[in-house]
């Protein structure tokens, strides 16, 4: 275990390893829900790093916090194995921008599949998600807060912002004041263009109408 410490808190890795503890941090904030998810994109559109230097490395179609967690996540892991390699100085110096090199290409390929996930579903018009379920993705939802997965009729999914009303919009049976937490599904009642997010309500799957 001192072994492990030593090759972590040593160069290169150390350089990497406080960024590591600060993507540990954001990401157990936001499942306890005091975080958004693309909390550094500004536009809360999804797109994290669309036209900026995150998409022109090959980075772009998700948020930006996702592409930098792998980002930090690969290169510190590449650099901790190639350190444990290496002990001398001079080959350590090597370690640093190969691991920068590795750690870009893992997460260029680890971020080709995520986009799928976090675009809006082709063809489909942003009202046309009214009415429908969704999966609550965020620890929690709030009227300025939350993230939810919706499944659109042709069958794609996208994850979308969704707000919850400071004062609940009555809600009818098992779902009344049922809290909306991570999992939890919410129906969509309503869209807000002005600031692109859709308005959900507790909703019990159980009073969903039969498949055809």
């Amino acid at each position: 275990m001192g072994e492990f410490f030593d090759v972590a808190l040593g160069f290169p890795t150390a350089l990497f390893s406080f960024a590591l503890l600060v993507v540990a941090g954001y990401w157990a904030l936001v499942l306890a829900g005091g975080l958004d998810l693309d909390v550094l994109d500004g536009d809360g559109d999804g797109d994290g790093g669309d036209g900026g230097l995150l998409a022109a490395a090959g980075l772009g179609g998700v948020p930006a916090t996702v592409a930098l967690s792998l980002l930090i996540a690969f290169t510190w892991f590449t650099s901790l194995a190639g350190a444990a390699s290496s002990e001398a100085t001079a080959l350590r110096a090597l370690v640093l921008p190969a691991s920068l090199a590795v750690g870009w290409v893992a997460a260029r390929a680890a971020v080709l599949p995520l986009r799928r996930l976090f675009r809006d579903a082709p063809g489909t018009s942003l009202r046309e998600f009214v009415g429908l379920p969704c999966v609550i993705r965020t620890g929690r939802v709030g009227p300025d807060f939350g993230q939810a997965e919706v499944t659109a009729p042709d069958g794609s999914t996208a994850l979308v912002q969704v707000r919850r009303p400071a004062a609940d919009v009555p809600v009818a049976g098992p779902a009344e004041s049922t809290a909306l937490t991570a999992g939890s599904t919410a129906l969509i009642f309503d869209y807000d263009a002005a600031g692109q997010f859709f308005w959900v309500m507790p909703h019990d799957s159980v009073l969903d109408p039969p498949a055809l």
